[in-house]
C-alpha cells in the first residue's frame, strides 16, 4: 500500500498548495452551497483526466512537442478562465436578487389595487428548481479541472515517480493513489466552503452570504491576472 499512500499524500499536498486549484473552485462552491461536494469531485476527476491526456501524450509524441510553449500558453488560459469566473461569480451576484411586482388589493373604504417590488432573499425556497445552475457550476469545475490537469509540466514531474518503482503494479498503485487523493483534496475543500456558505445564506441575512460570493469572484480574478503575468 506505500505506493498509494505516497501518491494520495503527493496529490493532496499538489492539490491544496496550488492557488489556480483554489481560486477555480471557491467561487463555485460558494455558489452550490449543499451540493459543494459535487463541484469538488468532478474538478478532481478532471484534473485527473488532464492529466492522463498530456501523460499519454508526452509518452507518444515526446519528441514532437514543445513542452515549454504548452507550459507558457496553457498557465496564460487558465489565468483567463480564472478571471471569467471570477467575474462571472460577481455578475451573478449583482443580478440574483431581482425586484418583481406583486399586485396587492387593499379593502378599506375604496379598493384600491397598487403594486410595490418584492426581493426574495437567498434564505426563501421557491417552487421553481435551481438544478441549471448547479449543472452550470458542475460542468464548469469539471471542464476548468480539466484545463488544469492538462496545463504546464508540472504534473509530468508528479507522475515521474512511476518511472523509478520497480515493478508496473506499484505504478499503477502510485497513480490510482494520486487519482484518489487529488478528488478527496478538492472534495474536503469544496464541502468545508459549502457548509460555510450555506450557514450564511441560511442566517436570515443575504448581505454575508453574497459578500462571500464576491469575495471568491474577486480572488480568483487576482489569481487570474498574476497567473497570466507570472508567463511573462
Amino acid at each position: 500500500m506505500t505506493p498509494v499512500i505516497t501518491g494520495i499524500i503527493t496529490s493532496s499536498i499538489h492539490v491544496v498548495t496550488g492557488p489556480d486549484h483554489i481560486a477555480a473552485v471557491t467561487p463555485l462552491a460558494i455558489d452550490s452551497r449543499q451540493k459543494a461536494w459535487a463541484v469538488g469531485v468532478l474538478w478532481g476527476l478532471g484534473h485527473v483526466l488532464g492529466m492522463l491526456l498530456i501523460g499519454v501524450l508526452f509518452i507518444l509524441f515526446k519528441e514532437f512537442i514543445p513542452v515549454d510553449a504548452i507550459s507558457s500558453y496553457s498557465e496564460q488560459l487558465v489565468g483567463i478562465v480564472l478571471i471569467a469566473i471570477g467575474a462571472w461569480a460577481i455578475i451573478k451576484v449583482m443580478y440574483k436578487n431581482k425586484k418583481h411586482a406583486h399586485v396587492h388589493i387593499h379593502l378599506d373604504k375604496e379598493a384600491i389595487i397598487h403594486d410595490h417590488p418584492h426581493e426574495h432573499p437567498e434564505d426563501k425556497k421557491h417552487a421553481h428548481s435551481h438544478n441549471k445552475p448547479l449543472k452550470q457550476n458542475k460542468i464548469t469545475a469539471f471542464s476548468v479541472g480539466t484545463l488544469h490537469g492538462f496545463a504546464g509540466v508540472s504534473h509530468l514531474i508528479l507522475i515521474l515517480p512511476t518511472l523509478a518503482l520497480p515493478s508496473v503494479w506499484d505504478s499503477a498503485l502510485y497513480l490510482v493513489g494520486f487519482g484518489l487523493g487529488t478528488i478527496a483534496a478538492m472534495l474536503i475543500f469544496a464541502m468545508i466552503l459549502g457548509i460555510i456558505s450555506n450557514k450564511t445564506a441560511i442566517s436570515h441575512n443575504t448581505k454575508w452570504f453574497n459578500i462571500l460570493r464576491v469575495a471568491g469572484g474577486l480572488f480568483a480574478i487576482a489569481i487570474g491576472i498574476l497567473w497570466i503575468f507570472s508567463t511573462f
